[in-house]
């Protein structure tokens, strides 16, 4: 009767650890299934794993509580004395050697498979950068940055948290499904990391070096990650946002793209000429500070002390030289979190969040900085470029 119990509960523990996998998935906690080809069999090698590693305590630990219980002190069990077993030793080596290279086989031809980026149908590049991500369509003239579209009132708990809270942006990368997408990624700052659970796809990027990946998506849809580095203060508001659409959908969208990139061409030439007066130009530049600059400088302009400098009252922002003032926003500043927006900003949004910080949080200098301003900036610093190159 004793043995058929405990028969019983070896059946019930097998039961609920091959069980618990399903369980889990449904629950949040194990890996999911994604919705790529190369995701499928990265959950299919970890179930695996999972069920070789279940099997494995279950014959380690049930002989293991057998022994215990068979031949306990209370039976009168001796214990036997001997040393260097010869077939134990062969046994407990060849096993495990068995074991890993049944591992080993089917991990390896996943591995190969992840890592395979030849004949790709679509190329894009990604650049990480604190703390956003800039996306370009190799080929299509296409490319824009990415940067987290959740308000500062929700991260600041004033709003009610969105649905997607942290993890919506105000540009999505656009990809068609049923096409190899390679991406080439690298960094133009610190080291950050591209992750998608979805595509199985993780790759860091890393500055001055090129990763590869790749996905083929079988369905349409948004899906989410984030940056799965550490990568500095704000690095958890640096998310992911991949739209998959047919590919009629996606030729549409593409299409626009270039279309609207053409006519923000347009506008910023035109833009040269006009002269804006300060209030359009405080306007501009106050939504420009509140998307890019807010986040390490605060929203009142008083920064983070140690870390992030003050604007408001300071130096370069009142009875500094206006010239210095758009240096540090056209080329940054070099061994700080300081990034250049020259390719990030156009003409008329550097000029405009120039003469917001210059005239807002009681700094009022009543400077007025036009595109104009920061074109020839830009082109002066070509020539000195150039003239140190001759």
């Amino acid at each position: 009767m004793k043995r058929l119990l405990t028969i019983h509960l070896w059946i019930g523990v097998a039961a609920t650890l091959i069980s618990q996998p399903l369980i889990a998935e449904s629950n949040g906690f194990n890996l999911t299934r994604g919705v790529t080809d190369i995701s499928n069999q990265v959950y299919d090698l970890h179930m695996l794993i999972f069920y070789i590693c279940c099997a494995i305590a279950f014959v380690v630990f049930g002989v293991m509580f057998y022994s215990i219980f068979k031949h306990r002190k209370s039976r009168g069990a001796v214990a036997a004395n001997f040393h260097e077993s010869t077939k134990v030793e062969i046994v407990w080596t060849v096993i495990p050697i068995v074991i890993l290279i049944a591992m080993a086989i089917p991990a390896t031809k996943t591995l190969v498979a992840m890592e395979d980026t030849s004949r790709s149908d679509i190329t894009i590049k990604i650049t990480g950068s604190q703390w956003k991500w800039h996306y370009e369509y190799f080929g299509e003239d296409v490319n824009f940055f990415s940067l987290l579209a959740t308000s500062q009132k929700q991260i600041d708990g004033i709003e009610a948290k969105g649905a997607h809270y942290l993890l919506e942006v105000d540009n999505p990368l656009v990809v068609p499904i049923n096409q190899k997408i390679r991406f080439l990624m690298t960094s133009d700052d610190v080291i950050h990391s591209w992750w998608v659970p979805d595509f199985a796809v993780k790759k860091d990027t890393i500055p001055g070096f090129i990763n590869e990946a790749w996905t083929k998506i079988d369905e349409p849809g948004v899906y989410r990650g984030q940056c799965a580095e550490l990568c500095g203060k704000a690095h958890g508001f640096m998310p992911i946002v991949v739209q998959a659409m047919e590919q009629s959908d996606y030729d549409a969208w593409l299409a626009e793209k270039k279309q609207e990139m053409a006519l923000a061409a347009e506008e910023a030439a035109k833009s040269l000429d006009a002269t804006l007066p300060l209030g359009e130009l405080m306007s501009v530049g106050e939504e420009v500070y509140a998307g890019r600059c807010a986040v390490c400088h605060q929203a009142n302009g008083q920064g983070i002390p140690g870390a992030f400098p003050a604007i408001a009252g300071s130096t370069v922002a009142t009875t500094g030289d206006v010239s210095i003032h758009i240096s540090k926003i056209v080329d940054g500043v070099s061994g700080t979190a300081m990034q250049s927006f020259a390719n990030q900003l156009t003409d008329k949004e550097i000029a405009a969040v120039v003469t917001y910080q210059r005239n807002a949080w009681g700094n009022d200098t009543g400077d007025v900085v036009q595109a104009s301003d920061i074109n020839a900036f830009k082109a002066q610093g070509e020539e000195q470029t150039s003239s140190k190159e001759l």
